[in-house]
């Protein structure tokens, strides 16, 4: 354990490291010199990132070695993308600094992963507030509609003064421990085999409910937020949790062939998703003469992200070297990718996405190896959130599936989605430790995995 956690120290140690670099050649291509406060960036990003490992090395010692140093590589290339376009955004567009802020929201993620390593000692306390946390993301989830602003096409946030806050960044976490639970003490209900019509076994309809209803919501998500991101993601991961729970693949069928349905609907109905439909569809239209463009298409980001791709090619044009701000004024948030793909490259975007995806896989090897069914399907839910995330983003500005407005964990700006995937890894990593606690159990001691003993280590 004393080595697992060495490696950790030594790996973030390595990520501030790559950070400083980052910052260092973008001041460098832009001004000449190294960027103003750099060492104030440099040191505010290592103190976090050390004030993390040692939260971790005092109370979640047996957690992955991996998991911090990811989030924490990924969370300081994110700064060094935003310092560099902040850079261009105020001279082209007089627009306001974000990376400053977006610092702010990181250090607040880090010390609420601090915060919920002391106070939380065992995963397992969450299934005693399951309906609780259910009934408060619903709350959360369709505040928007009724409360929210309307902002470039949808509702997604509440404006609380001059802050503005993004629920289903939240929600997504409160979701997949709501199914998390639910399908613990469910799955057997579940898994009970149903008609068979056309070869494929179908559920049984008083099994089919929530499905229905995860179903019915994410519509409503869609339709009355337009925020076709959420709603994606949300019946996924729940769709995958159904299956991973039940083993039956009527369900992912059924999930999938009324995603379907329910997407061809709204998207022919709605306006906002029918243009991002159309935009996706015929992304170089927007140059055409008005009257030859299809109706509905409104914006020329969907091009200018291409463009941008194909600009970087191999290598990249080299951090500060690019023009990424014009994609306007999504290049902090949405397109932040298409940075990356601009001024790294297809390598450089290749290795960002290889990032995620060791998250993911990390995320995953937890779940295989917690022993409890409940700590099985969180991990594999919230590992699902950010897989399915990363697809929605990086394939709606590349080109692959319709945009979202999603934007990427931790790399993109965003208060709210900053500390909510900080809160994510922060659970990842204690049921990592939970289930590295338990690998090196005595074999005779059984009584350590029960819910009994888990729930009495919660209370002590």
């Amino acid at each position: 354990m004393a080595r697992r956690r060495s490696r950790e120290g030594l790996l973030v140690l390595f990520a501030v490291l790559v950070a400083a670099a980052g910052h260092a050649t973008a001041g460098f291509a832009l001004e000449g010199a190294l960027p103003s406060g750099y060492a104030v960036q440099v040191a505010g990003l290592g103190s976090l990132g050390l004030l993390a490992h040692l939260a971790v090395r005092r109370f979640a010692r047996y957690a992955d070695p991996l998991l911090l140093p990811l989030a924490v590589m990924l969370s300081g290339l994110g700064l060094v993308l935003l310092s560099r376009l902040d850079h261009s955004y105020a001279e082209k567009y007089r627009a306001p600094e974000v990376a400053a802020g977006q610092a702010m929201w990181n250090a607040l993620g880090i010390a609420l992963l601090v915060v919920l390593l002391v106070v939380m000692r065992h995963h397992r306390v969450l299934q005693r507030y399951t309906y609780l946390g259910m009934a408060v993301s619903m709350v959360l989830l369709m505040a928007p509609a009724l409360f929210g602003a309307d902002e470039y096409g949808a509702k997604r946030w509440i404006r609380l003064g001059g802050l503005s806050v993004q629920p289903g960044e939240f929600v997504k976490i409160l979701i997949v421990i709501f199914f998390a639970s639910y399908l613990t003490a469910n799955r057997d209900a579940l898994a009970l085999a149903g008609r068979r019509v056309w070869g494929l076994t179908l559920p049984r309809g008083r099994n089919a409910g929530p499905v229905l209803v995860v179903w019915v919501l994410s519509l409503l998500v869609l339709v009355l937020e337009r925020d076709l991101g959420t709603s994606l993601i949300f019946f996924g991961v729940f769709v995958i949790m159904l299956y991973a729970a039940t083993e039956r693949t009527s369900w992912v069928v059924c999930g999938v062939l009324m995603a379907a349905a329910g997407a061809f609907v709204v998207g022919s109905v709605e306006p906002h998703v029918k243009g991002r439909v159309t935009a996706w569809l015929n992304p170089l239209a927007i140059y055409l003469p008005p009257e030859q463009q299809p109706p509905g298409l409104v914006s020329d980001q969907p091009a200018e992200a291409l463009f941008s791709f194909a600009t970087g090619g191999l290598t990249g044009t080299g951090l500060g070297e690019g023009q990424p701000w014009l994609i306007k004024f999504a290049g902090r948030s949405d397109f932040i990718l298409t940075t990356v793909g601009e001024e790294l490259g297809l390598l450089g975007t290749t290795l960002v996405i290889l990032l995620y995806a060791l998250l993911v896989q990390r995320g995953l090897r937890t779940a295989l190896a917690t022993p409890d069914p409940f700590g099985k399907l969180l991990a594999l839910g919230l590992s699902v959130t950010i897989a399915l995330q990363l697809f929605v983003v990086g394939g709606g500005v590349s080109g692959l599936v319709p945009l979202t407005g999603k934007a990427l964990p931790f790399l993109a700006q965003g208060g709210s989605s900053t500390v909510a995937n900080w809160l994510l890894v922060a659970l990842l990593i204690r049921i990592s430790d939970s289930a590295g606690r338990a690998a090196v159990a005595p074999k005779g001691n059984a009584t350590i995995l029960t819910p009994a003993v888990a729930s009495a280590d919660v209370t002590r």
